[in-house]
């Protein structure tokens, strides 16, 4: 018996990295997973090695109506939603007066719009039980988990456009708490600090990902890679299986009376201890 058995959940940017660890976490522990990336091949590839069962939806979130069909493609697989972690996402940086209106605007679409589309699309599936549920005098509680980053609660220089979008997600967050608590819907939020991915790996010219046919650079200069010892006061950056871990109890039993929160995942790093 897992703790989430019959629950069925979406992982956005799940193919790789946090989001693929957070989807074999839930999935460990009984939940459905849908795997969403932008590499087709990657995500079917991911979903073949989850051992528990899996549906795929691949494509570009910030496209059209693809936030709609990632949520009909759960309901078609499953009929229900339980758990939504909203996770993709990448970085453009440069300084704020070198930053494009495209950058900007890119920045925006996949850290904020996909994850209100996301949540705007799962609505019907997530609220209207909810309100059979109240009648019948019943809790059953649902959860959205939205990914920031200490870059948006803290601001980070180089990053205008990504501190932005994660900021405004943890506003989302709070909003959409106020909304929905009254349907045992927990809404909450992640932020991580330095987690080892492809986004804080060596900015080399082969750490790289491809959007609309774009190389997109990836990565932060190696002589910063030295220094995680001096802020982390854990010493170390995260693994994206204890990145997961925080996601994982806010999609848990144990964090249903957690509500509107920010929890930060950062071994300690700059607001990692602040009030």
């Amino acid at each position: 018996m897992g703790v989430l058995d019959d629950k069925v959940a979406i992982v956005t940017g799940s193919a790789r990295g946090i989001g693929r660890a957070t989807a074999e976490l839930l999935s460990e522990h009984g939940a459905k997973v849908l795997i969403n990336d932008l590499d087709a091949d990657l995500a079917a590839q991911t979903a073949s090695e989850i051992q528990g069962e899996t549906t795929v939806f691949a494509g570009d979130l910030t496209k059209g109506d693809a936030p709609d069909r990632l949520v009909q493609a759960a309901i078609d697989a499953w009929g229900k939603i339980d758990i939504i972690v909203n996770n993709a996402g990448y970085t453009l940086d440069a300084p704020l007066h070198k930053i494009s209106d495209d950058w900007w605007e890119r920045m925006l679409d996949i850290h904020v719009t996909v994850p209100f589309k996301v949540i705007r699309a799962a609505a019907p599936h997530l609220r209207e039980p909810a309100k059979q549920e109240r009648e019948q005098g019943v809790e059953v509680f649902r959860k959205i988990v939205n990914v920031s980053s200490t870059s948006g609660t803290m601001g980070n220089a180089g990053q205008s456009n990504y501190s932005a979008g994660k900021n405004a997600v943890v506003g989302l967050t709070k909003t959409l708490a106020k909304e929905w608590g009254q349907f045992k819907i927990n809404v909450n939020a992640v932020a991580f600090g330095w987690i080892e991915t492809r986004l804080t790996a060596p900015k080399v010219d082969t750490n790289t990902m491809e959007i609309d046919g774009e190389k997109v650079q990836l990565g932060i200069p190696e002589q910063i890679m030295g220094m995680a010892n001096m802020f982390i006061p854990m010493g170390r950056p995260g693994t994206p299986q204890e990145a997961a871990g925080g996601v994982f109890f806010l999609c848990s039993p144990w964090s249903n009376y957690v509500h509107g929160q920010t929890l930060n995942i950062t071994g300690g790093q700059l607001s990692g201890m602040m009030s």
